[in-house]
């Protein structure tokens, strides 16, 4: 809009000093004749006739003025000047005779050029206005969608802030009625399962202790492998259900791949390390919880030791994927199927395992932001973990 202004006020400014220069020129010849002659009273008729007005104070306008015309004669002149302000006179010289002259008509054009700058620039204003209206809309939007997004990532005590709206303060009011109850209800859940991981666990350490000062008996290899399974499942659930109701917060940092396979084998606690094969093609740094990402690896490991039908497995690093494979018949399920808690396939019977394994491989993996996929071709079963 400034630039259409600018360019208006140069268009009107040039047609302006254009037809002004046509009229004076056209006035001026019939003037000079008058002036030349000495006739005041045909002077003053046709100045009265093309609208024109005498200047009575020539030297006022002179000194601050710049000529654009400019016609010399051995008995006189004639100019075309402006003044500081765009006003556009006709001077006349006839030997010692000077008369200055303007066009009252050129005030109505400088009216209508100002007036034409007036209202872009008002229209400039309107827009502003607009924008800062359009602005104050918005703006509760945006930390409305921050409020928003900073409680789905976790930070249950996040609210609302009131903004001034009859509707907005009442979205405002039924989320944080909402918030206050999905915390408390969390929190609830976080005090349960607490509880529960807590009173499992004291019988199962108690039930440990007195397996061992009953000492070897027939049934004793049984109860202990039953109550460790039960210690398995019970801490297993527990992880699940962190994972799942969101209480746990990453820690991150980074790291490289063989840093991750290095704490996943010590979890797994392999003794004979011929069982697993690595092969490192092209190390990349991560960025995640190495915890938890360990632990994935983990399952991912003791899930390939317990199901391959051959041994080494592999695990292979390559263009930011981590790979676990093993040899064994094409599993007959999508990924979906074997991470759902307890899914197990048919190669899994007679195989200790509750089939939680993929179900909290996937659930870290996911809160990452990374990607797992599970591909099975030529006898070999890959469970590839994406970190870019």
């Amino acid at each position: 809009m400034l630039f259409v202004s600018r360019e208006t006020s140069q268009l009107t400014q040039s047609k302006m000093e254009m037809l002004l220069k046509e009229k004076y020129l056209q006035a001026s010849t019939e003037l000079f004749r008058d002036l030349a002659n000495n006739d005041q009273t045909a002077l003053t008729k046709r100045l009265q006739t093309f609208d024109f007005e005498v200047i009575p104070d020539p030297s006022r306008v002179l000194g601050t003025s710049r000529s654009v015309y400019e016609k010399s004669s051995s008995f006189g002149e004639v100019k075309i000047i402006v003044d500081t302000k765009g006003q556009y006179f006709l001077l006349l010289s006839y030997l010692d005779e000077s008369l200055l002259i303007r066009d009252k008509n050129q005030e109505e054009g400088v009216f209508a050029q100002g007036m034409v700058t007036y209202f872009i620039f008002a229209d400039i204003f309107v827009l502003v206005v607009i924008f800062l209206l359009i602005v104050r809309l918005l703006l509760p939007l945006k930390q409305i969608n921050l409020t928003l997004k900073s409680f789905g990532e976790g930070a249950l005590d996040v609210r609302m802030k009131h903004f001034g709206s009859k509707e907005l303060d009442t979205l405002s009011n039924t989320f944080n009625a909402m918030a206050s109850n999905i915390e408390a209800l969390i929190f609830s859940r976080q005090r349960l399962l607490r509880d529960i991981g807590h009173e499992l666990r004291t019988p199962l350490t108690k039930s440990k202790l007195a397996l061992e000062m009953l000492g070897e008996g027939k049934y004793q290899q049984s109860l202990k492998k039953a109550i460790t399974q039960v210690d398995e499942l019970t801490k297993e659930l527990l992880d699940i259900e962190r994972l799942n109701a969101n209480m746990e917060q990453l820690t991150l940092s980074t790291f490289d791949a063989e840093t991750l396979i290095s704490e996943s084998l010590s979890r797994a606690l392999i003794e004979d390390e011929s069982l697993v094969e690595l092969r490192i093609e092209e190390s990349f740094e991560i960025k995640g919880d190495l915890n938890y990402l360990s632990i994935a690896f983990k399952n991912l490991i003791d899930n390939a030791l317990k199901y391959g039908i051959e041994k080494p497995i592999l695990l292979e690093v390559k263009e930011h994927t981590i790979s676990v494979i093993s040899r064994g018949e094409a599993l007959e399920h999508p990924l979906e199927y074997y991470c759902e808690p307890f899914a197990q396939g048919d190669a899994a019977r007679g195989v200790e395992g509750f089939g939680l394994g993929l179900s909290i491989v996937k659930k870290i993996v996911e809160k990452h932001g990374f990607r797992l996929r599970l591909t099975c071709e030529n006898g070999w079963n890959s469970f590839s973990v994406f970190f870019k």
